[in-house]
């Protein structure tokens, strides 16, 4: 049986939307959804306004039943031929998310996007398991609409191989085209212009770095083309910020996917701002892929 597509739930209406989208992604790949629901949460992670739970304040049965329940029912809704089941787990949904990833294809679970602890909890899960989880992570946001490219946020590090191959392989699913969009910014012309500066050496004008950049782009994109003949493909080199460029090129598109490259050792930074950023302000579903140590989970092909 192949690895199950697993969706956080709760009774806000961001849970909902991740039902939708998980079945959706379920159906694509003919996997099983597996519906998870984390009740409760540990001291260690409160968020603001919210009551502290309480079996007093609210029965048991419906939290178990009730939620999990709406949810198969979407699901089914949605995709009507895909196998379902349900997890009902009393914990910190990030914690019990996490867990459930060791063995799930893909993560799905609301991206916050509104104001309110909701809001605020939805966003939270997403960071965290785009940095800690053990499957690519698909948050939703924004647009709803099944039209437009997939975006790839191409940065061409190693630890970035492992979702070019995830952008390609969404694209084949959904026969969608894929936006192969790389952007580059004026902190490398900076540093490239001070003698001293060891990289000086290797780009000595920003035409020069324009035409590394773009070689890379090239060369990132090219042994997937090969390998995914199908998914037509647009390349596109863009000198600017590189989080309000993603976030712009985002509006078009239904789905953005980038990596999750993050800087340092320590464990909670694993998650880099660009997708971060993207996360917070993109305007539609977000897909986070992490590439382990920074090799790509397959080799590139040939």
């Amino acid at each position: 049986m192949s690895s199950p597509v697993i969706v956080g739930v709760d009774d806000s209406r961001c849970g909902l939307d991740a039902v939708d989208l998980a079945a959706y992604e379920a159906s694509l790949r003919s996997a099983p959804l597996r519906i998870v629901h984390a009740f409760g949460r540990s001291p260690a992670h409160p968020y603001s306004g919210a009551a502290p739970w309480h079996t007093a304040h609210q029965g048991l049965a419906p939290m178990v039943h009730g939620v999990p329940a709406r949810a198969e029912e979407r699901a089914h809704a949605v995709a009507p031929g895909i196998e379902v089941s349900r997890s009902v787990v009393a914990g910190d949904a990030r914690e019990v998310l996490r867990i459930e990833s060791r063995s799930a294809a893909l993560a799905v679970v609301g991206g916050g996007g509104r104001s309110g602890p909701a809001g605020l909890l939805s966003e939270s899960t997403a960071v965290y398991l785009a940095a800690h989880g053990h499957c690519p992570l698909l948050a939703v946001r924004g647009r709803r609409e099944r039209t437009g490219p997939v975006l790839l946020a191409l940065d061409g590090s190693p630890a970035g191989a492992a979702a070019v191959e995830f952008a390609f392989a969404e694209a084949a699913l959904r026969g969608a085209p894929l936006l192969a969009l790389h952007v580059w910014n004026t902190w490398s012309e900076r540093a490239y212009r001070h003698p001293s500066d060891p990289l000086s050496a290797a780009v000595s004008d920003v035409d020069r770095l324009r035409t590394a950049e773009e070689d890379l782009l090239y060369a990132t994109v090219a042994p997937w083309e090969r390998a995914f003949p199908g998914v037509v493909v647009e390349r596109r080199l863009l000198r600017s910020r590189i989080r309000p460029a993603l976030t712009a090129a985002s509006g078009d598109a239904q789905l953005v996917v980038a990596g999750a490259r993050g800087r340092g050792g320590v464990r909670g930074r694993l998650l880099g701002s660009v997708s971060q950023g993207l996360l917070r302000h993109a305007r539609c579903p977000v897909a986070v892929v992490r590439g382990g140590d920074g090799t790509p989970v397959h080799p590139a092909p040939s």
